[in-house]
């Protein structure tokens, strides 16, 4: 039914993890094939193919669906349906920044502080000639196919690059002086596409597997028993989604259960232990759907 792309590069195994793990592998020959699939009734062709060139193939109805970054939508300025974002860059669940950076010593110390006829160095033409424009700057933007860092200051002024962290810009002696965009991972459709009942409903049935799966990760549910005269003091100690669950038992007392981020579970069950808690259980979780 749905012709998918997801995408290659930096974004691929992490958005490969990310579909094993909601129980939609994509299967492929090799770790070179452009050409996978999916064993589920909604999906009839899966392509692995640049975050870059994806926007434009799903505007055009090429694809169905397709996964890519906020930045390369805004970058071709494509017409397509966004479904939401899915939380995941190529390292963390945090965003990508789309920034503007100059070298450490330099005098500028926002994009209003840099001269007409500035050299920009971007795998974003598009976007930097707006961005610039927008501001009342001239700016010399020069396509770049990668390294842009090395760029400065003999070949250009200042660059636009996307950081996750900033690690890589300050190794290089560079400044963020301004922010362009924020983009996290997008899941977008084609519009024609998104407009069909049918097809919508298999897009959103996908959503919400991609999405509980994610809003699973970092979390763990916690399983106890407690007696009737520690229940107040475990439930003021134990963090809950919503609301625990608290189930009496047949022999008195009750188990309770709750979803907890895991990060803080090192904490939580010697303080649950301590306020009466016993047969403490953390288990793993896959999904969350509510």
């Amino acid at each position: 039914m749905l012709r998918l792309v997801v995408p290659k590069g930096s974004l691929e195994k992490a958005t490969l993890e990310l579909f094993e793990a909601a129980d939609l592998p994509i299967r492929r020959s090799s770790s070179v094939d452009y050409k996978a699939s999916i064993d589920d009734p909604r999906i009839a062709e899966v392509r692995i193919l640049r975050p870059q060139e994806i926007p434009e193939y799903v505007a055009e109805g090429l694809f169905d669906l397709g996964i890519t970054g906020r930045d390369w939508v805004e970058e071709t300025e494509s017409d397509v349906e966004s479904l939401g974002e899915l939380r995941y860059s190529k390292a963390t669940s945090d965003p990508v920044k789309v920034v503007v950076a100059v070298a450490g010593d330099s005098p500028a110390q926002s994009v209003a502080d840099l001269p007409q006829g500035v050299r920009v160095s971007t795998e974003y033409p598009g976007l930097t000639r707006r961005f610039f424009a927008a501001r009342g700057i001239e700016a010399d933007v020069r396509l770049s196919y990668g390294a842009s860092e090395a760029k400065i200051p003999d070949i250009a002024d200042c660059i636009v690059d996307i950081t996750e962290t900033g690690r890589a810009l300050r190794a290089a002696g560079l400044r963020v002086i301004d922010t362009m965009l924020v983009s996290y991972t997008e899941v977008i459709a084609h519009r024609p596409s998104f407009a069909d009942p049918t097809k919508r409903h298999a897009m959103n049935q996908l959503m919400t597997l991609l999405l509980g799966t994610l809003d699973a990760r970092g979390k763990v549910l916690v399983k106890l028993n407690v007696g009737s005269d520690d229940l107040a003091k475990v439930l003021d100690v134990l963090p809950s989604a919503k609301s625990p669950t608290i189930s009496e038992l047949a022999g008195g007392g009750f188990a309770v259960e709750s979803v907890v981020e895991k990060r803080s579970i090192n904490t939580l069950i010697p303080a649950l232990k301590d306020a009466g808690a016993s047969d403490l259980l953390e288990l793993p979780i896959s999904k969350i759907v509510a």
